[in-house]
């Protein structure tokens, strides 16, 4: 049985030239395509419907929305509104978002296992067109439904997948969410202890860890020339390093490396500090972390991944998107 693919994509190309990339991702057997909100640049929910709209067989989720600034009753009825476009073809993939992001924008990230619990309990039970009455920490809904007026009621099947890294969200995820998205610029050795937490927590529930669909976000730079590859992953390798260390962390990346790419790098990085920091990040770090080198080279790695227990590699482009579904399209 062959593995699904699926592609990822950010805000790299104009929305209309993205719809193009989905439709030609659909024609080429992919299974999904996931669009990015992690930062304040690209909303998801608006090119997922364009998406939709153009297809008719791919799924379309979203990589990830935050679960602070909707209110659920609001995330419900979004996601029920996509549901209404293209029924059955719609994932709410959710997460916990990170700082120092979250903070300039004015959200307290207090208590994220709590409020992530709190959100999916809620939002799952609004789409599966129940009426919800909860008093929580962070969710308060008094007898709140989708009130639909002219349309058909019905539950919407729209699975809840959680962005998880830390272990503790990891096994939250396993617990209560259809999916997990593991996370991009992991090595595929971090994959055997994520496994591990989604078990544990898929066991509290009385479910395996085949219950948990488990798709993973890689960082795929594909060229002929291995070394133009290589570099064009290692910008991004960088900016991470300095941005997200708990994530490179997680993944075995040295601290020694860690703290020299610290000290060039502020937040939020200037391109000239990403280029001077990237000097320092060597070719095994690049290689570790991505999918990166000659078509060859790049879907031997992302078969790690596969190896280690993703179900589905959500590929990230770098470079030429048509070649990379092209590499990966059988």
């Amino acid at each position: 049985m062959s593995t699904p693919a699926a592609v990822y994509l950010q805000d790299a190309h104009p929305i209309r030239e993205a719809m193009e990339i989905a439709r030609y991702a659909e024609a080429k057997g992919f299974d999904a395509v996931w669009q990015a909100e992690s930062r304040l640049v690209r909303e998801a929910t608006v090119p997922m419907a364009a998406f939709l709209s153009v297809t008719d067989e791919i799924k379309v989720g979203s990589g990830v929305v935050d679960c602070w600034s909707r209110n659920p009753a609001r995330l419900a009825a979004t996601f029920s509104t996509l549901d209404d476009l293209a029924p059955g073809r719609v994932i709410l993939g959710i997460g916990a978002w990170w700082d120092p992001l979250a903070k300039k924008v004015g959200i307290d990230r207090a208590r994220p296992l709590t409020v992530m619990r709190e959100i999916v309990t809620c939002v799952r039970a609004l789409l599966h067109n129940e009426t919800v009455t909860f008093d929580g920490v962070y969710v308060h809904l008094d007898g709140v439904e989708l009130d639909y007026v002219y349309q058909e009621r019905r539950a919407k099947d729209v699975p809840i997948y959680i962005g998880a890294t830390g272990l503790q969200m990891m096994e939250l995820t396993g617990e209560i969410a259809d999916g997990a998205v593991l996370n991009y610029l992991v090595s595929p050795e971090y994959n055997v202890t994520a496994l591990e937490a989604l078990e544990r927590g898929a066991a509290k529930a009385g479910r395996s860890l085949a219950d948990i669909d488990r798709p993973q976000l890689i960082v795929c730079s594909v060229h002929e020339d291995r070394q133009t590859a290589l570099d064009m992953a290692r910008l991004m390798v960088t900016q991470y390093l300095g941005q997200q260390p708990h994530i490179m962390k997680a993944s075995g990346v040295p601290q020694s490396l860690l703290d020299k790419v610290g000290e060039v790098l502020t937040w939020p990085a200037t391109h000239e500090q990403v280029e001077a920091a990237s000097k320092l990040v060597p070719d095994e770090i690049v290689q570790m972390l991505t999918a990166s080198g000659t078509p060859a080279e790049a879907k031997a790695k992302v078969a790690e991944y596969i190896a280690t227990g993703a179900t589905c590699p959500i590929l990230y482009p770098l470079g030429d998107v048509h070649q990379m579904i092209d590499a990966f399209a059988d």
